[in-house]
């Protein structure tokens, strides 16, 4: 198996160390970069053309070049402006949706927002960074809970646009299963799964696009803020 190359950018230098050592130690990643400042992080990955980036989400960094507490997520815009081929991961201590849709504001391909711990999870981050490498897109279980909560999907969905089976669909679809584990989740055919996937993404308006991970998109379009 060939190493993923990894820039990792962390300001606190234990955490920075930990995680590089827990990526290292998988096998399947090579740490090119480990880096303390936004300024840092953009300069080796414009020198070291990475496969991935993992960035927290706040970070020193020049004023002028990134908003205060958002310079992971000002980042990762610039990175995958600068070159589609670098994937991003931005680990955060923020459940707010708000958050995770403002690093999809410009599309879903090879993004992904993970919650802080699940750092301890290396499994999971190891999931994420291989899905972005490979312009796959991921966003936190917890943060989708939020705005299915927000949403009220789960007691009142507006039956004027999605079909309460299809919102069960989009629920699952949330939480990353695929169209078989749906159909499992569920008790029913893979596809039925698929015609209620495709109906989803047609009421969404959801072209198939190479910019846009239509199954983030979708739970961003359907339950982000109105």
């Amino acid at each position: 198996m060939t190493e993923l190359r990894v820039v990792l950018a962390e300001d606190h230098y234990l955490v920075r160390e930990g995680t590089r050592r827990l990526l290292e130690a998988s096998g399947e990643i090579g740490v090119v970069a480990a880096v303390g400042t936004a300024d840092d992080l953009l300069d080796a990955t414009r020198r070291l053309r990475p496969d991935v980036v993992v960035t927290d989400i706040r970070m020193p960094g020049s004023p002028d070049l990134v908003r205060p507490g958002m310079e992971g997520i000002d980042a990762a815009h610039r990175i995958r402006a600068a070159s589609r081929d670098v994937g991003v991961v931005v680990l955060s201590q923020f459940s707010d949706a708000l958050f995770a849709l403002d690093l999809f504001r410009d599309g879903t391909e090879g993004r992904a927002y993970l919650l802080k711990d699940r750092v301890g999870d290396i499994d999971e981050l190891l999931g994420a960074i291989r899905s972005v490498s490979t312009g796959g897109s991921v966003i936190d279980p917890k943060v989708v809970e939020g705005l299915l909560a927000r949403r009220g999907i789960r007691d009142s969905p507006p039956p004027a646009e999605l079909t309460p089976r299809e919102l069960d669909v989009l629920r699952e679809m949330a939480h990353g299963l695929s169209n078989g584990g749906i159909a499992r989740a569920l008790h029913l055919s893979v596809s039925a799964i698929e015609k209620h996937v495709n109906s989803i993404f047609m009421k969404l308006a959801l072209e198939n696009s190479p910019d846009t991970h239509r199954r983030v998109a979708a739970v961003i379009a359907y339950l982000g803020p109105r």
